[in-house]
């Protein structure tokens, strides 16, 4: 038998890797391009920044952290780059993974080791979610960490998709319009912190962490309960995703598009302060019009009403 021949990449093989090549090509510089935009729009990084890149080991960091590195190497100014993850001394974290890659790379790093778990183990009856009192140590230490530095932007992963879920959390559950902006002030208004994936989707960036062959540590190792509402939420939504195709780009633009006269927030619009006007008003009445909503919309909403009546029948 000839052992060489078998080896041999047929011409197929060739064609589906020079495929996959072009897809992760297109998918890599459409991830580039959106970080790019969001750091342009927001301001997110400046002449001479120091940026530390918050690496938990999960996708949506090590995305991150790739994206901004290429740019460093290409943007019209300078500034640094940091990785710091925080090592919170859960059982069975494997220590290694991240310095090993993080020095295959070769970044700047630094690995930060708090006991926080002793202490959300102890403060958090058996249970019951841990989530919150983690998340709220976990960011004081990274502001000292921060400080320590000498760190000017603290990066974070949270992509589009985290902002929309965000949105319908605290509409459902906290009678809130309110989403994770791009950039803020830090709680103790010492640091800005930046979400430059606030333009990527979860979707492109696993497909692109999976590309990249990133080493993914779980977030399970602590035991932790998955919240289950944000769960709901991402469910929610994916399903919409899958069956009115455009329907998440659309709220996301909406998000980018408010007009605080047509809420019902005094704070936002002085609504007692309203007079009449002798010329035309922006934005103005429409309580008598139908919604200015695209032909497609209304096709696909009696498409799904057809499927529904058709499989209840």
């Amino acid at each position: 038998m000839n052992h060489q021949a078998l080896s041999t990449p047929t011409p197929t093989d060739a064609a589906s890797k020079s495929k996959q090549k072009y897809s992760f090509n297109k998918l890599q510089k459409r991830l580039r391009r959106n970080v790019g935009k969001a750091i342009d729009d927001f301001s997110m990084i400046e002449a001479n920044d120091k940026v530390m890149v918050c690496l938990s080991g999960g996708k949506d960091s090590y995305t991150l952290l790739d994206i901004l590195l290429f740019l460093k190497k290409i943007a019209p100014i300078h500034f640094d780059i940091v990785a710091v993850n925080l090592d919170q001394k859960q059982p069975g974290f494997p220590e290694h993974v991240l310095p090993e890659y993080l020095d295959s790379i070769g970044v700047e790093y630094k690995i930060v080791e708090e006991d926080t778990y002793s202490i959300v183990k102890d403060k958090i009856p058996e249970g019951k979610t841990t989530c919150s009192l983690c998340s709220r140590l976990r960011r004081g230490i990274l502001y000292r960490t921060a400080k320590e530095m000498g760190a000017t932007k603290i990066a974070l992963g949270h992509h589009r998709d985290d902002m929309l879920e965000t949105l319908f959390l605290n509409m459902f559950h906290g009678g809130k319009l309110k989403s994770m902006p791009p950039k803020l002030v830090s709680d103790n208004g010492e640091h800005i912190v930046i979400r430059p994936l606030a333009y990527c989707s979860e979707k492109d960036i696993e497909k692109y962490a999976q590309a990249a062959e990133f080493p993914i540590i779980p977030c399970n190792l602590c035991g932790s309960q998955e919240n289950l509402q944000r769960q709901n939420i991402k469910h929610m939504l994916q399903d919409w995703g899958k069956r009115y195709p455009g329907r998440i780009e659309s709220m996301f633009r909406a998000m980018q598009n408010v007009t605080p006269s047509h809420l019902v927030d005094g704070n936002l619009y002085d609504f007692k302060g309203i007079t009449t006007s002798d010329g035309p008003v922006t934005d103005g009445d429409i309580g008598f019009d139908a919604p200015d909503l695209p032909s497609r919309v209304f096709e696909e909403e009696s498409d799904q009403r057809v499927q529904i009546i058709n499989l209840t029948e």
